[in-house]
């Protein structure tokens, strides 16, 4: 391998990898119990179920850190109210179509740019604790 090589391999590895990238830190909201109407079953279509929720919201919190604003940074208690109210009055089919509910209202109303949504549906089958599904969604 010659030198000239070995050094421009070298440069490419110095690098910073999130080169060009926005800064991006992460709220979480994790075991968010939720009673909501959610199944393909005629018995889920009429008696709420709990599901729990965590939630992962990728949100530039520099602003925040140094203003020590609410204004600057996305309100957990805002979005566990919106989420609260939204999944008291709905029905879902799947938890598929849960999780995407859930992940467009952190993007598109809390200006989330990068969101890990996890649903879950406690104790649906014998000796399964917890059944559900993570989505990932950027704006």
């Amino acid at each position: 391998m010659s030198a000239t090589m070995r050094r421009s391999q070298l440069i490419v590895a110095r690098q910073p990898f999130n080169e060009g990238l926005c800064d991006m830190d992460i709220i979480f909201i994790d075991s968010l119990r939720v009673e909501t109407l959610i199944g393909i079953y005629p018995r889920e279509r009429i008696v709420p179920q709990p599901v729990v929720l965590d939630l992962k919201i990728g949100h530039a919190t520099a602003t925040a850190g140094a203003s020590d604003d609410i204004q600057d940074t996305i309100n957990y208690a805002e979005v566990v109210a919106r989420i609260r109210s939204e999944l008291a009055e709905k029905h879902f089919l799947l938890l598929e179509k849960l999780a995407e509910f859930v992940a467009s209202i952190l993007l598109d109303e809390f200006g989330a740019q990068w969101v890990r949504v996890s649903v879950a549906k406690l104790g649906m089958m014998p000796n399964v604790g917890r059944v559900g599904v993570v989505i990932e969604r950027s704006a």
